[in-house]
């Protein structure tokens, strides 16, 4: 069970930062492309639209599954708990709160990964929105 406590600390949690960072850097890609992206490069509205989407899907995967990734550690993390005071024969207060806040832990990570990039997903997809609706604009569509 020490090595279930280490894939929860340092696996789950460690998985949770790796999405969150691969999430950002895709974010600023496409924040910076977004920026640079001249209009009346593209022939058509889908190739600007194939063009703005590009990996955007990275965030929003990320956004919908962090909350169950952390919610993963926080079950195994109970379980840790509970195979503890299983085989310690002990339920000493102090113990089952240290293991279910190490437990929780995982979920709030998983949350505090999730909502900054439903925020980065809207606000990218908003900015998709604007550049597809000022293409349009421009070409009479």
């Amino acid at each position: 069970m020490t090595a279930l406590h280490t894939i929860i600390d340092y696996g789950i949690i460690g998985l949770l930062l790796l999405l969150s960072m691969w999430a950002v850097a895709v974010a600023l890609e496409r924040w910076l492309f977004y920026r640079r992206t001249a209009l009346t490069q593209f022939a058509n509205v889908q190739q600007l639209e194939i063009s703005l989407t590009k990996r955007l899907v990275v965030i929003g995967t990320v956004a919908a599954n962090a909350p169950y990734i952390g919610l993963l550690g926080t079950v195994l993390g109970i379980m840790v708990t509970f195979h503890t005071m299983g085989t310690t024969k002990t339920i000493e207060v102090s113990a089952i709160m240290v293991g279910l806040s190490l437990a929780l832990k995982a979920t709030a990570v998983g949350l505090l990964v999730a909502i900054p990039c439903v925020v980065l997903n809207n606000a990218l997809r908003r900015r998709v929105a604007e550049l597809m609706t000022q293409y349009k604009a421009l070409n009479g569509s």
